[in-house]
Formats: structure tokens, C-alpha cells, sequence
């Protein structure tokens, strides 16, 4: 897929996941989480070819524009969408997957000064809600739901939902239904 389709995808998701989106146009220019996004693709290359600094610089000033910060090391999968963004943080060695959805004040961060994994891994189509915290080496299985302000620390398996402090998973035959009202209800929003 070329970089039209990317932009057009991304766009696209960005759709699905704020029903105030009204247009297409107004979601490319107005939207901050997808331009941190779209900037992180190109900080990331250069980060991959080993242009540092000038990628750590090309983050700031991103963080400046937007309110998002991404270090330019996290691997971001396709189509993820961070919605109103204002504080989001994403660690050096956070991998997050495809259809992964953050609000605002979402951290994505380490527990440890160690070298080497420090950061949380979001498997595809996990959405953390707003305020929360996600910290240290940990997965967060595919389709997951992490509530507002949950502080996560371990492990999870896919389809689980996830509230409190410390947040505890929740599985089971209920999580799919639950993950349902988190995401849909008005009593329940994440």
C-alpha cells in the first residue's frame, strides 16, 4: 500500500472511531492524534537508519505541535487512532498493533531504568481508555479493553477487559459483552 492509502487509511479510522467526525478533510488537518502519527512514520525511519538525533528532535517538536508524544523508537502498527490526544505518551520500545485506539492521557510506559524491553506490547485492536497507564515490559492481548485511569502492570490475555488499581483482567464468556458497553454505552465510556 502506498502512502496515499496509508494517509486515506488512517483517515478512515480515525472515521470509525470519533463519532463527532464530520469529514474526511476535517479529520487530516484538525485531528492531532493523526498527525503524531503521521509524523511518527517519518521520525521512526530515521530513527531506523540511525539518524538519531535529528529523530529525537523531529519527535520534540511534534510533542510541542501536538500534545502527543511518541518517542521515535515504538512501533506503531496500521490504523491506530488517538482520540483529542493531549498527554498521550509512548515509550522507545512500546509495539503497538493494528486497530489499537488511546484517549487522551494514555501512558504507555516503563517501570525500570534497565536497558533493553521496557515498555508495554498492545496487540491488535486493544483500546485503552482515557488516563490510563500501562507500565513495564508487559502484553496486553489482542481485542483488549483497558478502562479509564487503570493502572496495568501485567500481563493480559486477549479479549480481557481491564479496570482498576492495580487493574485485574476479566475474561470469560461476559468480556465480550463488556467490552461492548465500554466502548458504546455512555455509562461506560472509556
Amino acid at each position: 500500500m502506498g502512502v496515499i492509502g496509508r494517509l486515506r487509511e488512517d483517515v478512515e479510522a480515525a472515521r470509525r472511531g470519533d463519532p463527532a467526525a464530520r469529514s474526511g478533510l476535517e479529520i487530516a488537518l484538525l485531528y492531532p492524534g493523526l498527525h503524531a502519527v503521521w509524523a511518527h512514520r517519518v521520525w521512526h525511519a530515521l530513527w531506523r537508519r540511525r539518524v538519531r538525533f535529528l529523530a529525537r528532535a523531529g519527535s520534540q517538536l511534534t510533542r510541542w505541535l501536538t500534545g502527543i508524544e511518541i518517542h521515535p523508537g515504538a512501533s506503531i502498527g496500521r490504523r491506530l487512532f488517538i482520540d483529542h490526544g493531549m498527554g498521550v505518551v509512548i515509550g522507545e520500545t512500546a509495539e503497538v498493533g493494528d486497530d489499537v485506539m488511546l484517549y487522551h492521557g494514555v501512558t504507555l510506559g516503563g517501570r525500570t531504568r534497565d536497558g533493553g524491553k521496557r515498555h508495554p506490547t498492545l496487540e491488535d485492536g486493544v483500546a485503552v481508555g482515557a488516563g490510563a497507564k500501562v507500565l513495564g515490559p508487559i502484553t496486553i492481548g489482542a481485542r483488549s479493553v483497558i478502562g479509564a485511569n487503570a493502572v496495568v502492570t501485567r500481563d493480559a490475555p486477549p479479549d480481557s477487559v481491564l479496570t482498576g488499581v492495580p487493574a485485574r483482567p476479566r475474561t470469560g464468556s461476559s468480556t465480550a459483552d463488556a467490552r461492548a458497553l465500554l466502548l458504546s454505552a455512555p455509562d461506560y465510556t472509556i
